[in-house]
Parts: C-alpha cells; structure tokens; sequence
C-alpha cells in the first residue's frame, strides 16, 4: 500500500524555521538596543516624571502627583501667555514667513537667470547654515537700541527704538524667517521642477493670467509638497530655543517666553523638573494637533481633486 504525499498548493505559505528567522533578525539587534537604550528609554523616563514633582534639588526622590503639573499649567496665567506667544510666533515666522517668501522666491528663481538663481540660493542658504546662537546676535546686534537699522532710520530722519524691547515676538519672528526660508525655498524649488511648463503654457495660451496659472495649475501640483513643508516648519520652529533665548531671553516681561522657553526656565532656573517636563510634553501635543491639521487638509485636498 502506497502513501500518497501531499504537496502544498501555491497559495500555501511556507513559514520558515523559529532559529532561522531569529538569525534573520541578528543584524538589527544593535540598531534596535540602541534605539531603545537612547530613545525609546528617555522618552518613557520623561513622561514618568512629568506626572511626578522631580526637582533638581533638595530631596533625592520623586512622588507620583498625577495630573497635578498639568493642572498647575492650565491654571497658570504665564502658561496660557506662553502657549499664545508660541502660536503667534509659529504663524508668523513658519507658516506665514518661511512658507511664502520660500515659495516666492523659489517662483522667481525658477524664472530667473542661472547666475541669478545661484546668488541668491547661496545668499539665502548661507543664512540656514548659520549656527542658531550666532543667528541670533547678529541680530540682537542689528534690532538693538544702538544697532545698525536704527542707524539707517538715522539716515532716512526716522527714530529709533529698541525694537527688541518694544516688539520683541516681532524681532525674533523676523530672525527666524531669515534663518529658516532656505529650507522652504529648496523644497518648493524641488517640487516646482517637476510641474510640466507644458500645462502652464496651455494654460496661457486658453488665456489664463499669471495669478491664476499660479493658483489653478502650479500650487495645486505642488500641494503634497506645501504641505509636508509646512508641518517641518511648523515642527521646527515650535522647538526654537537658542535663538529667542540669544536674543532676548523671553523678556521684556515674558513678551516673547514661548512655550520651550518656559519649560527651561521651570525646569532649570526653578529646578522644577517635573512641572518643565509636563510643559514640553503639552509642546508635543500642540505640534501632533499641527501634524494631524496638515494631514488632514492634505487627504481633503486629494480627495476633492
């Protein structure tokens, strides 16, 4: 008597041996310690502690207080100041300064000569690359009271102030989209070199005009573009420290204490570790709620289209 062998069909799937897939898996092994060691691990100690009341002095230990710092911020008139500030400055210098003067000068260096285009991207990309902290005394030393734009209204019979005194969310907006454009610009200039002039010269020839070239045919071409740009730098310049903190520290009066310079100041000049810790942490949720805002106006523009 025969026994008959079964094979398997096709659609049959042939899982591999338990140690053979444990060898697979050998060669991240470091890269996984590793990320759970340095980020996985510090992330989890930070959100343990902001719901404790760790400081960086006196006692050693640390009592569990639940919701208490979080409490604490939103009853906090400095917490409410604070988080206002960061979203004015966020408006202003990313979504608002970085996003348009990136786009438009990327629209002009499309237009351009190729000299042109390589002036000013060197221009705008040799302030990207300067450190942050240096950023931010070249102007302390340009808004200052005895610093060089007051000279120039000097020279045009205009007064003076000490812009960062009297606007000082302003001074620091201002420094901020001059150091950050180049980013928007390079990625805008990217995107735009893959829009077919051959649509927009249609487009010119059915008697459509530059602006609505622009907003019917080149921004809705480039809208995954606008819009993965604008969550990098609404990101990004929700964690800008050096450069406020260069130029004016969060002063006068907390006029500028944004939140990441209120969670430093909690934590290291109150040493009030844990209260600064919950304060960072309502930074990541404002930046997840600017994420999924992004996100969802990019799925809405998709499925509209």
């Amino acid at each position: 008597m025969s026994t008959a062998t079964v094979s398997p069909g096709r659609g049959a799937s042939r899982r591999a041996p338990a140690p053979v897939v444990l060898l697979r898996g050998m060669p991240l092994a470091p890269a996984v310690v590793l990320l759970v060691v340095f980020l996985a691990g510090p992330v989890a100690y930070c959100i343990w502690s902001a719901f404790t009341d760790m400081a960086l002095t006196g006692a050693s230990g640390a009592d569990f207080v639940g919701l208490g710092n979080f409490r604490r911020a939103f009853g906090s008139a400095d917490f409410h100041l604070s988080v206002f500030l960061t979203v004015v400055f966020t408006l202003v210098s990313a979504i608002i300064g970085q996003n348009v003067l990136g786009m438009t000068l990327a629209l002009l260096m499309r237009a351009g000569h190729r000299v042109v285009r390589t002036v000013v991207s060197a221009i705008v990309i040799g302030a990207w690359v300067v450190p942050e902290v240096v950023a931010g005394y070249v102007w302390y030393a340009f808004l200052g009271q005895e610093g060089s734009f007051n000279s120039l209204l000097g020279l045009a019979g205009l007064p003076g102030q000490n812009w960062l005194f009297t606007a000082p969310i302003l001074a620091v907006s201002i420094a901020n989209i001059w150091r950050g454009t180049a980013f928007s610009m390079l990625v805008y200039s990217a995107a735009l070199s893959e829009v077919p002039r051959e649509i927009e010269e249609a487009a010119r020839v059915d008697g459509a005009g530059a602006w609505r070239r622009l907003f019917s045919v080149t921004l809705p071409m480039v809208r995954r573009s606008i819009a993965t740009n604008l969550m990098l730098i609404t990101l990004q310049t929700l964690s800008v420290f050096g450069l406020i903190w260069t130029m004016t520290r969060g002063g006068p009066n907390n006029q500028s204490t944004t939140l990441p310079i209120f969670a430093y100041q909690q934590a290291f000049q109150f040493s009030q570790l844990g209260y600064g810790t919950a304060l960072a942490l309502v930074l990541l949720l404002i930046g997840a709620i600017f994420s999924l805002v992004y996100l969802r106006a990019l799925r809405l523009g998709e499925s509209m289209s």
